[in-house]
């Protein structure tokens, strides 16, 4: 018995029959995405709005995480007596830096001098946290921003530091909120909390929505009739009314305000998943399967869910969106995360309340506005991705 070594790609082998033609082996199949899901990602980067908007979006995202390094009140990496210290990581004691307060204030004189005469600081770009209260303002709070003013309403705080003027004091280049602090550190942390929130409410949602769907569109009879009587009650509770109920008794905080929306918003996508399921359940390909006498779960996971994801995946940034815009509401009505955390809803109202400083609700407004459209533009473009009639054609 002959043995013939495996043949390699693009290899010729001569044929056996005089006059047929010589047989190429074809070339190894690449590992990585499936043509079809190729194709989708194509057509997603054909749309070059929703993909730049996506990569805008994610790159502020990414640097949003480390806000503790962009703007903060704490110096990155200090050099103390010799030691190196990272108080943007670690809290040291005030009397580590010859003090006796039990909070370090790294923004004092007297502590700047310290680090300066025995070390050295590199401080972020931004020398202010969402919380650092700002004194010594040129104007009265809110402050607007530093370019904004004129080295006649800068001078008196120059003057101490021994200036002359704007370029001689520290800036705020989207100026104070009514609180003394910096609005730029605020929409950074804001914009960072933001996202995080609706990342996790539209996930966790999601996954709960997709599950109840396929259970509905799956069994149907009377386990859907049950899901669908209860769904419509569920979904009329008002859940406004809820959260000021709860308010009263607890401060809603970030989990708090997560738990109660995640109740309610899981309804979203459970009949776009109930209809996927109810449309295939009676496809020739899952009748065979239950004929091979797989399980119902391994049927809904493996042959079902798939089909159901592209409906999914095409809801999911709208759903984000509509996490943030939900968070943002409830903190500009007040019943949103608890008082001095940064907020986008916050300083949306503290521009209401504050019409003499219009810079406060215009940087609020373009945030959110450039952040939702941002969302809308990347949800379009993943739905058209997705879209059967693009992505065969």
């Amino acid at each position: 018995m002959n043995e013939h070594a495996p043949l390699t790609a693009g290899e010729a082998v001569a044929p056996a029959i005089p006059g047929a033609q010589a047989i190429v082996a074809a070339p190894a199949t690449r590992r990585g995405l499936s043509p079809l899901n190729r194709r989708r990602l194509a057509n997603f980067r054909r749309n070059r709005l929703g993909f730049w908007s996506f990569v805008i979006f994610l790159g502020l995202f990414v640097l949003s995480l480390f806000a503790e390094f962009i703007a903060n009140d704490k110096p990155i990496i200090a050099s103390y007596k010799g030691e190196i210290l990272f108080p943007v990581v670690i809290d040291y004691p005030d009397e580590k830096f010859g003090g006796f307060l039990a909070r370090t204030d790294y923004r004092s004189a007297e502590t700047r001098r310290e680090i300066a005469e025995n070390g050295w600081a590199i401080w972020p770009p931004i020398p202010y946290s969402y919380d650092t209260i700002l004194t010594g303002l040129p104007t009265p709070s809110p402050s607007p921003p530093t370019w904004m003013l004129t080295d006649e309403q800068c001078r008196p705080v120059a003057e101490r530091t021994g200036g002359t003027g704007c370029k001689d004091i520290e800036w705020h280049w989207l100026g104070t909120d009514n609180t003394t602090r910096d609005v730029l550190a605020r929409i950074i942390y804001g914009f960072r909390i933001s996202v995080l929130f609706g990342l996790i409410l539209a996930l966790v949602s999601s996954v709960i929505g997709v599950v109840a769907g396929a259970v509905q569109g799956y069994f149907g009879g009377w386990v859907d009739l049950a899901f669908q009587r209860f769904i419509e009650v569920w979904s009329g509770i008002p859940t406004l009314y809820l959260i000021i109920i709860i308010s009263a008794f607890i401060a809603p905080g970030f989990f708090v305000l997560l738990g109660i929306l995640l109740l309610f918003s899981w309804v979203a996508l459970v009949g776009v998943v109930r209809a996927e399921f109810l449309r295939a359940r009676n496809f020739e390909y899952v009748r065979a399967a239950r004929a091979l006498g797989l399980s119902n779960l391994r049927i809904m996971a493996v042959h079902l869910l798939p089909n159901a994801m592209v409906a999914t995946l095409t809801f999911l940034p709208f759903i984000l969106n509509g996490s943030i815009t939900t968070l943002t509401s409830l903190d500009f009505l007040g019943f949103g995360l608890p008082p001095g955390s940064p907020s986008l809803g916050e300083l949306l109202a503290q521009g209401k309340d504050n019409i003499q400083a219009p810079w406060l609700g215009l940087t609020g407004f373009a945030v959110v506005a450039t952040m939702l459209s941002l969302l809308i533009f990347a949800g379009e473009a993943v739905r058209d991705a997705f879209d059967p009639r693009k992505t065969f054609s």
